[in-house]
């Protein structure tokens, strides 16, 4: 495993994203609430992953809950959001106290606004930050979907360095690297790349005649991996076998590889077994050369895919 050095911290490339735990929308079931997330946060931590991020929105807090119980007080980097419908400094001061309380934490690691909400004032945002910072509730203040702009802005409310901006991050959704990555690099802080295979599109399992099953990945508001996408995205998932091939690695290696190349960046995929996590965290070892790299981002620029997580935002907002 390969880890990021930064602002002090020693964070694993390859984390680990618990959204699926607990929530019904990935169509799971509780057996894997029960037991198989358990099995895969001890392969996560025999890999050698130190990052486990969630929040408290994932499954009203079942999320934090069940990694809580499968940590057990064991010593890692523990990441959660706070979901800013009301942003308000007590009440976010009051949504860390119980988010750390089921994380089963001491002091939450990194501590993060999971999205802005324009309709209040930024400043109340971050003040309710810094409350649960100077209180020991977190150690550090994150964000998450941040333009760079509300980013910098951030960091001027605080009144110190927001360490991370957890963002959409993939060969297809490519936006960070413009802006977001040169500053993390520059300013020692962190890229955290959500959904970083497209939501399995970039997994290599899937075909137009073979999508993949769940709430969340066939609800028609969020058609990443859908039939149509799934055709058009053909040409890059055949460069990730080929790639892939020569590597040793599967698809999604590659494309995690992809994603880690960038710096100052980690990625946190979900995973459906344990077996996935092994596979995830081995990708950290993977590197790929600059020929590979450009030729991958060349395919992926020429796709015209449409829908995703950032199409289903724009649809709910119009």
């Amino acid at each position: 495993m390969r880890y990021l050095e930064t602002a002090g911290e020693k964070i694993s490339k390859i984390g680990l994203g618990t959204w699926q735990f607990g929530s019904r929308e990935w169509g799971y079931g509780e057996d894997y609430a029960n037991r198989e997330a358990h099995a895969i946060v001890e392969r996560a931590l025999e890999m050698g992953i130190n990052f486990f991020d969630t929040a408290e929105a994932y499954a009203r807090g079942r999320s934090e809950e069940i990694l809580g119980r499968a940590l057990d007080g064991r010593r890692v980097f523990v990441a959660t959001k706070f979901l800013p419908i009301v942003p308000l400094p007590a009440r976010i001061e009051r949504k860390a106290q119980e988010s750390r309380r089921r994380l089963q934490v001491e002091q939450i690691d990194l501590y993060q606004m999971h999205w802005p909400n324009p309709a209040f004032p930024a400043r109340l945002g971050m003040e309710g930050m810094r409350r649960v910072r100077t209180a020991g509730i977190t150690r550090h203040v994150g964000v998450s979907n941040y333009s760079l702009r509300r980013w910098k802005q951030a960091d001027e409310l605080l009144g110190s360095p927001t360490l991370s901006n957890q963002v959409l991050f993939n060969l297809v959704r490519r936006q960070p690297v413009r802006k977001l990555i040169p500053f993390a690099a520059s300013n020692d802080r962190i890229i955290i790349a959500y959904s970083p295979l497209a939501q399995g599109l970039l997994s290599g399992k899937y075909s137009p005649d073979n999508q993949p099953q769940g709430m969340r990945r066939r609800n028609p508001l969020n058609p990443l991996a859908s039939s149509t996408n799934l055709a058009r995205a053909m040409p890059l998932i055949e460069a990730l076998r080929r790639i892939g091939s020569t590597h040793g690695a599967t698809p999604a290696q590659v494309a995690l590889s992809w994603v880690l190349s960038h710096p100052n960046t980690v990625a946190i995929p979900g995973a459906s077994s344990a077996a996935q996590v092994t596979q995830n965290a081995e990708a950290a070892d993977l590197t790929l050369a600059e020929d590979e790299i450009i030729r991958l981002s060349d395919i992926a620029g020429s796709l015209d895919l449409k829908g995703g997580i950032r199409g289903a935002a724009e649809a709910m907002r119009r």
